[in-house]
């Protein structure tokens, strides 16, 4: 039985590729980063990961007489690794939509979960449905459907949507005050709520939803022994001891199972409308996200450019107090500079945004502009000082001898040529700026690769999303390059005349 399965298995799977896993094993993907309780890090062990999903997997892969591979995958990049063939199927709290209907080849549904409200405890008997909402502020993670109910929301009760990359920092902003309420999945919430008080999760839920293992479109004949796998485990209790092991088990899902055993039809979404669940085509989902990444971008470019400018009014200041400053002033602004180079922008905007918020609570977009602003300081600082310190020395003895002060000497003879030799390299750091001020969207900044990554993860493809995404990021730095460009030309025109 074990070599039929394996036959088979090698039959269904891709042409093998460099790298490609054994014959005999099962390649899996799941995002353990706040993946609890689908897929997580075993405190004993970092290096295993445990879960129901993790569990599951394991289920199938005996199933087919392999052996499971976990691949750690980014929870919004699972789908198109699937489909390139990175692993065979991903389980890691997928949700069935039409979408992936459409697109792949989803399992049959294994769980059903609610989508339920959360507030904090003094809110709980007043703040009960989106209904109640209105005008607020509402958490979920980014590319499922709960963020697709909450977009549909906002043109209803004017709700403002807030879209997290995990499922643990909308819980705390939740406690804190920065969020009004949050809307996952009941697993989630749950899971949660165990281990951060504080806040209420509301009784009735909002719309439900399936978990789903999802394979390439190409692997439906796998997909369906799959399938067969998943309803054996449902008759005889398999299942249901997965979820009772990881308190999962609701009762909800006998239903669930009964359903599917019966072979009936099951929608993937019961009780709300989301805003993907159409199952676009790639260019009628490009019409109807392109406003979204056109103001996505607009964001982008707004906090790169004011962002760019407070670096440079900061790096100039730098600058200059570790060419005139006094030794302490020196040490203190090479402290900051070596800090702030050593350590990773993400860590710096962490630290902004979450680390300081019991201290110092910063809106997002002020929190994103600070720390684009303070970590770039430090680079432009090192250009413009090494601008100031080549502009000839005798120069400088001129303008002394001319009777003017070191503050005129400064303004009029060191700094205008410093900032013509600075000019060029600062043009790239903008152009580099523009790039990270992607990472802001871990703070819940709306910026355009954070809307392009949700566009993607609807439509289950990143071919048009992502080079709509490169085009408006070319046609935001490439005009400013030009210019940067004009300008230095006429500088050196006027230089030699």
């Amino acid at each position: 039985m074990c070599a039929a399965a394996l036959a088979t298995y090698a039959l269904l799977s891709p042409q093998p590729i460099a790298g490609a896993p054994s014959p005999s094993e099962f390649p899996w993907a799941g995002d353990p980063e706040g993946g609890a309780p689908f897929v997580e890090a075993n405190l004993n062990n970092p290096d295993e990961v445990v879960g129901f999903d993790v569990e599951i997997a394991d289920l199938i892969a005996r199933g087919l007489g392999l052996k499971p591979k976990f691949k750690n995958i980014t929870f919004t990049s699972i789908d198109q690794s699937i489909e390139r063939g990175d692993a065979e199927i991903g389980l890691s709290g997928i949700e069935d939509t039409p979408a992936r209907r459409a697109n792949m080849a989803p399992t049959v549904p294994y769980y059903r979960f609610r989508e339920v409200l959360s507030v904090r405890d003094a809110d709980a008997s007043r703040l009960r449905t989106l209904a109640d909402l209105r005008g607020r502020r509402v958490g979920t993670l980014g590319g499922t459907i709960a963020y697709e109910i909450l977009l549909s929301a906002e043109s209803e009760f004017g709700i403002q949507a807030v879209s997290y990359d995990d499922d643990v920092h909308p819980y705390s902003d939740l406690i804190i005050g920065r969020l009004d309420a949050v809307l996952l999945d009941n697993v989630l919430a749950q899971r949660r709520r165990r281990a951060l008080p504080g806040f209420t999760i509301q009784p009735e839920s909002v719309a439900v939803g399936h978990y789903v293992g999802i394979l390439a479109g190409r692997n439906g004949p796998l997909r369906d022994r799959v399938d067969e796998i998943l309803r054996a485990a449902m008759r005889d209790g398999t299942l249901e001891n997965i979820f009772r092991k990881w308190g999962a088990w609701n009762d909800d899902q006998p239903e669930l199972y009964r359903r599917v055993l019966a072979g009936e039809s099951i929608p993937p979404v019961i009780g709300a409308e989301i805003t993907a669940g159409t199952a676009l085509n790639s260019w009628q989902a490009t019409r109807a996200y392109l406003p979204s990444l056109l103001q996505a971008s607009v964001v982008t470019i707004v906090l790169s450019c004011m962002a760019m400018a407070l670096a440079v009014l900061l790096g100039i200041a730098i600058a200059s107090g570790r060419v005139y400053g006094g030794a302490l002033a020196r040490a203190l602004l090479t402290g900051y500079v070596e800090i702030i180079r050593g350590t990773p922008l993400l860590l710096q905007l962490f630290v902004l945004y979450y680390g300081i918020a019991a201290a110092v609570r910063l809106p997002a977009f002020l929190a994103a502009l600070l720390g684009l602003a303070l970590n770039y300081a430090a680079y432009e600082s090192e250009i413009f000082r090494g601008a100031l310190e080549a502009v000839p020395a005798g120069q400088l003895e001129a303008g002394r001898l001319l009777g003017l002060s070191e503050r005129q000497v400064l303004a009029l003879v060191r700094g205008p040529q410093a900032f013509r030799l600075a000019l060029a390299p600062m043009t790239n750091d903008f152009v580099a700026l523009l790039k990270d001020s992607s990472l802001v969207s871990v703070l819940t900044v709306f910026e355009l690769t954070k809307q392009t990554q949700i566009f993607a993860t609807n439509i289950g493809s990143w071919v048009i999303p992502g080079v709509l995404c490169a085009s408006l990021y070319l046609a935001m730095s490439l005009p400013l390059a030009a210019a940067a460009r004009r300008l230095e030309r006429r500088w050196k025109k006027a230089t030699h005349e």
